[in-house]
């Protein structure tokens, strides 16, 4: 006889501001059941999820959780604060009886030390600390948000073990193909406030669910057929038995019900690329380049040649210089030696990571116009913006939204629309696929299948790159990069391993670990960071954000298209300001990444 569940939600409900976000969810999580929580961004999976935790209380419905069951929530937005160091905070999760290096070892895995100061941690480093705190007492259950959200691929590959190890019941939300096809074996999808659930994992839901909407679009079409035929009737078939008719007449009114209340899914993105005049054969070459900052080496004597319709993936851990190594190519950053040279009729559209265009005060419209009318030119043609917002699937009363109450994924498709409504032969994409929901996954890599330009991508999607690049450019540690044929699949037949952890750290495996407990390691020297470091460490975040606003200034200026007809002195003196207002921040960002080693050190 099966195991009584865990946890069960039963006919749970909630409406935010007049809108019903669930309508009928139901949850049954039995023990070391591993199933993943699906749907479309905006769907309402962060809250069924929040009301599984027992964080929020819904409108109608019932939770019960089994007495003595332990549940763990990793939240989208921890909360550290009231704890000294990242290790007391995860040694709070421990229960009673629970092996207290187990905290150790979570965070040493997850690329933390345990000594940093909660208060002065990055997103992605709030998020390593708070799902090491999820992890740490074993629970009965564990619900987890986007966990591989700001990992790199060693460390998301690390968590794939770790939880396809443990004992708990596994709840999962996330983006990543591959993490929920290995660790998932029932699937629940939460579309328009309904939930419904097979009894396979991710690997077998997309099939299922696109039958599922076949399904509905016949039964759809079936409904206007009878309603058209009892219209039909109501115009010339009525006669005097009165019952029958009112009957009839009744039925008619139902039928218009049914059509009017019924939630169709919401659509689709619609993603086309603006390609420029085709740029020459060659479109990036290096020969023999190498950049370091101190002693840390970030590209060591790298040549490599990019043409026309290339696909180049770049991976590597989180700190191995792929920021730089990008700077490096597109003539962004000098090398400290070699030479790095870009082929002819470039038109280089970036999209990068940090978002640094995307000013709070922004509206929606304004980061497509530049502050200039209701219209965007998109491929040759005008467009009004709030058409164009719909192909991105932004309603029309977000056409006034500013940045700031925007999602995560909402901000990182308009990026995408801004950079697509652009003239390019060459995109370079850092991290692009951040926050976006499957459906939008899929469009983003037919666009790109379709782009006729070249392609460089930074990305930590094992899937994602599988499906887009042709070659994968990987760190190897200590600055040296080598190239393989094929997806990240084929990366792996040939190097036989993945990425490997903390690549940029020049601290190894053991000897890390043995740091880490706090006793010193055979022969080491180490150097101690004087004032002058100290305050360095403590400003560089101020400079670093000024030169972030700053480039966002210029880019704006220069995304005038008559500036450079109108004004060319001014174009030229911004063009030459955000080159050297990136290499700042990009030497800056390597600086205090150093400092921030040396501080750990």
């Amino acid at each position: 006889m099966a195991a009584p569940p865990l946890l069960t939600l039963k006919d749970i409900a909630l409406t935010f501001g007049g809108t019903p976000l669930i309508e009928s969810a139901e949850l049954a999580i039995s023990p070391g059941e591993h199933a993943c929580l699906v749907g479309r961004n905006g769907s309402g999976k962060s809250t069924l999820m929040k009301i599984a935790a027992g964080l929020v209380e819904p409108d109608r419905g019932v939770r019960f959780l089994q007495p003595g069951t332990t549940l763990r929530y990793l939240a989208q937005e921890p909360d550290l604060a009231g704890f000294d160091t990242v290790l007391a905070f995860v040694e709070a999760g421990l229960a009673p009886g629970d092996d207290p290096y187990r905290a150790r070892y979570l965070v040493e895995n997850l690329g933390l030390t345990g000594e940093e100061d909660p208060s002065r941690l990055s997103g992605g480093e709030s998020r390593r600390a708070a799902l090491a705190q999820a992890l740490a007492p074993e629970p009965d259950i564990l619900l987890l948000d986007e966990p591989t959200n700001h990992l790199d691929l060693p460390v998301i590959e690390w968590l794939e073990n770790e939880l396809g190890r443990t004992r708990a019941a596994l709840v999962l939300i996330s983006h990543d193909r591959r993490f929920l096809s290995g660790l998932t074996r029932a699937t629940i999808w939460l579309d328009r406030g309904v939930t419904r659930r097979i009894e396979q994992g991710f690997s077998a839901f997309e099939a299922w669910r696109d039958n599922f909407f076949e399904e509905e679009e016949r039964d759809r079409h079936k409904l206007e057929r009878k309603i058209a035929d009892e219209e039909h009737w109501l115009r010339y078939g009525v006669t005097a038995r009165r019952k029958r008719n009112v009957r009839r007449l009744g039925n008619l009114h139902s039928l218009r019900k049914e059509r009017r209340d019924d939630r169709r899914p919401v659509g689709t993105a619609t993603m086309t690329s603006m390609e420029a005049e085709a740029s020459g054969t060659l479109v990036v070459e290096a020969k023999g380049i190498s950049k370091s900052y101190g002693e840390r080496t970030i590209v060591d004597d790298l040549s490599i040649r990019v043409t026309r319709g290339d696909r180049l993936g770049i991976v590597g851990a989180n700190g191995a210089g792929k920021t730089t190594l990008i700077n490096l190519l597109t003539g962004k950053l000098a090398p400290d030696s070699g030479v790095a040279r870009l082929g002819t009729n470039l038109s280089m559209m970036l999209l990068d990571q940090a978002r640094a265009v995307l000013e709070p005060t922004m509206t929606v419209t304004d980061v497509l116009t530049g502050g200039r009318g209701d219209s965007i030119m998109v491929g040759g043609h005008s467009r009004h913006v709030i058409g164009y917002l719909k192909d991105f699937l932004f309603a029309p009363e977000q056409a006034r939204t500013p940045v700031s109450v925007l999602s995560g994924g909402e901000r990182n498709r308009l990026l995408i629309a801004r950079a697509l409504a652009q003239p390019s032969n060459l995109l370079v994409l850092d991290e692009p696929t951040n926050d976006l929901d499957l459906e939008t996954l899929d469009l983003l890599q037919e666009m790109l299948d379709d782009y006729a330009g070249t392609l460089i991508l930074v990305s930590h999607d094992r899937d994602f790159l599988d499906r887009v690049v042709g070659s994968v450019l990987v760190s190897e540690g200590e600055g040296r990069w080598t190239e393989y044929a094929g997806g990240y699949s084929d990366m792996l037949t040939q190097r036989g391993k993945g990425v490997d952890a903390r690549t940029a750290q020049p601290r190894g495996g053991a000897r890390e670990r043995t740091e880490l407990r706090g006793e010193p390691a055979a022969g080491s020297s180490r150097k101690k960071m004087g004032f002058k470091e100290q305050h360095e460490l403590k400003t560089l975040p101020v400079r670093m954000r000024e030169l972030e606003t700053g480039i966002a200034r210029l880019k704006t200026v220069l995304d005038d298209p008559n500036l450079y007809a109108r004004d060319f002195a001014r174009f030229e003196k911004a063009s030459s300001m955000l080159s050297a207002a990136q290499a700042e921040l990009s030497a800056a960002e390597d600086r205090w990444l150093a400092l921030e080693m040396l501080r750990e050190s």
